[in-house]
């Protein structure tokens, strides 16, 4: 077990919003977000270089996701652990334990009944999946190149994963843990998100400047959303009908309302990245790659109407726990 220290801090507020839990890459900590207040209310250290991050549903735990590896010593398997996952206990305010798992990891997704992770490792081609009554790595998936995101459906069924390095998106059945089919993403797809319904998958297309809209029902792409240049975070607003999109290089933020198809965009500067909508908060979250900062922009209006000053480091994938 790894103990490490916590750092707190209490705004005094008695209003609460959803607890936002945010990865800072470099600066090595993950912290904590109110997001009624926006401020920040707990900081955690004692992890390396935290980018995917999720959230038990009842909020007890963490588990983030690290960029950080070992070296493969000389006759070692390739598939050998050599990277960890963080298990963090908010409450008690530090990392609880730690999974080995091999190569570091991309982004991460939890199950709604809070069972399994599910971890993307992109320089092995694959995801481990964590069962977390067991404590540890149960199955090892194959899905494609450079797997990137993963989205599970509520029923937690299916997994959709995509894969950066051949243009596809893995279907996975979570009984069986068996690739059911690849459908369609666009070119080099990243992040991933659902419509409201869930009966189609958002797909940024960085390196076209685009967004693709894929059909779950025929596994094919129905529409495509021209953004700007080295698009990145995505996700679906509060109404579950507006798409929040960011462009790194173009410096904006693109609403898109996806049944009108009409779009309306903030210029954030620099370099907008990671996004999460904050569900009950009408709020839109917006990491800069380049500074330590989120802009924290209103969903109806498209307006900054807040900034969080991070300590240091980046923000990556954000957990959201309603309290």
């Amino acid at each position: 077990m790894i103990i490490t220290s916590v750092s707190m801090f209490f705004t005094g507020t008695l209003l609460a919003g959803p607890s936002v839990y945010i990865p800072l890459g470099s600066a090595n900590q993950v912290i904590k977000v109110d997001a009624a207040t926006d401020e920040i209310t707990a900081t955690y250290t004692g992890v390396d270089n935290p980018h995917g991050l999720v959230a038990t549903p009842d909020g007890e735990y963490l588990i983030a996701g690290s960029l950080k590896e070992t070296p493969l010593k000389k006759g070692e398997a390739k598939d050998a652990p050599n990277s960890k996952l963080f298990f963090i206990h908010p409450a008690h305010g530090h990392v609880m334990s730690t999974i080995p798992v091999a190569g570091w990891t991309h982004h991460q997704a939890i199950t709604s009944d809070g069972k399994y992770v599910l971890s993307t490792h992109g320089m092995h081609g694959s995801i481990s999946v964590v069962d977390l009554e067991e404590n540890k790595v149960i199955k090892t998936v194959k899905t494609g190149p450079v797997p990137n995101y993963t989205l599970i459906t509520k029923d937690n069924k299916t997994a959709y994963v995509s894969n950066t390095g051949n243009n596809s998106i893995s279907e996975i059945d979570l009984t069986t843990w068996k690739v059911k089919r690849k459908i369609e993403s666009g070119a080099a797809p990243e992040h991933i998100a659902f419509s409201g319904d869930q009966k189609t998958i958002y797909v940024s297309n960085p390196r076209a400047g685009k967004v693709s809209v894929v059909s779950v029902a025929s596994g094919k792409i129905i529409k495509t959303y021209k953004i700007g240049k080295a698009v990145h975070g995505l996700d679906i607003g509060d109404d579950g009908k507006t798409l929040f999109v960011s462009s790194k290089k173009e410096n904006k933020l693109v609403a898109i309302d996806t049944v009108s198809g009409t779009k309306k965009e903030l210029q954030l500067s620099p370099a907008p990245y990671h996004l999460n909508t904050i569900k009950g908060a009408g709020k839109v979250y917006v990491s800069s790659r380049k500074k330590p900062i989120i802009w924290v922009v209103d969903q109806k209006t498209l307006k900054v109407i807040n900034t969080i000053k991070l300590p240091a480091g980046e923000a990556h994938q954000m957990a959201i726990v309603n309290e």
